[in-house]
């Protein structure tokens, strides 16, 4: 994979920042995108390798388009930025909080997936990883054992608007030899998510489901949902 380059979003922390991390790792040129430009160059000095701050606010179509700019060629692209929101119980979930989160999760995938793909058509061999949560799974929301049940409306609705895009630009994209995938990264301790019950999970585990998916074989599957260790999950 040397010579690649990769971009992902959300990568000044958390899982994006893992996944960066392992990129650079693998020898890999890795765009590593942010709202802040000072906490994106203090991420890439941290990350190591040929890592390099791109401003990037997937919400800003002017942020987007100078981003896409500055990307002449792009292998891999890894939509990872995102948030959550304070809508634990029916009562908050106002439609303000649907637009914000939707603005970020999925509206935001769409804007940046569409204006990079002209870079990512001049690869050899593209790919997309979507970090998607497998509370966006219709199939396990419907089981008895699902523990949101009544919550997280707006967040959970998003990662399943996501996964329709998933399999969306597989389909689109399959002539252009892009693999496009979602990631289920499990609980992990991020910003987006300080319960205690995800104090034990390890962004880098997420992250390095997400390389697996970023650096697949061009026999490797496209339009797919999977979990951190590659089980598959239902959409």
């Amino acid at each position: 994979m040397d010579n690649s380059i990769a971009l992902v979003t959300g990568a000044n922390k958390g899982i994006g920042k893992e996944i960066a991390r392992l990129l650079a790792g693998a020898g890999l040129t890795v765009y590593v995108g942010s709202r802040d430009a000072a906490r994106g160059e203090r991420a890439v000095e941290e990350i190591g390798g040929d890592a390099r701050p791109l401003v990037l606010d997937v919400t800003d179509s002017a942020s987007i388009a100078d981003a896409a700019s500055q990307v002449g060629t792009l292998d891999i692209l890894v939509n990872n930025a995102g948030i959550s929101g304070d809508d634990r119980t029916p009562d908050l979930e106002e439609i303000a909080t649907f637009r914000r989160i939707y603005e970020t999760n999925v509206f935001g995938v769409v804007a940046v997936t569409n204006a990079f793909l002209p870079a990512l058509r001049r690869s050899a061999r593209p790919r997309i990883v979507n970090v998607s949560s497998g509370t966006g799974s219709l199939a396990w929301a419907t089981g008895p054992r699902f523990p949101h049940q009544g919550a997280y409306a707006a967040y959970r609705s998003s990662k399943s608007a996501l996964n329709a895009l998933t399999v969306f630009y597989a389909h689109a994209l399959a002539g252009d030899g892009v693999k496009v995938n979602a990631l289920a990264p499990g609980l992990r301790r991020t910003d987006l998510n300080a319960t205690a019950a995800a104090a034990g999970g390890d962004p880098a585990e997420a992250a390095a489901g997400a390389v697996r998916l970023a650096l697949l074989a061009d026999d490797g599957p496209s339009g797919e949902f999977v979990s951190w260790d590659g089980t598959p999950v239902p959409w």
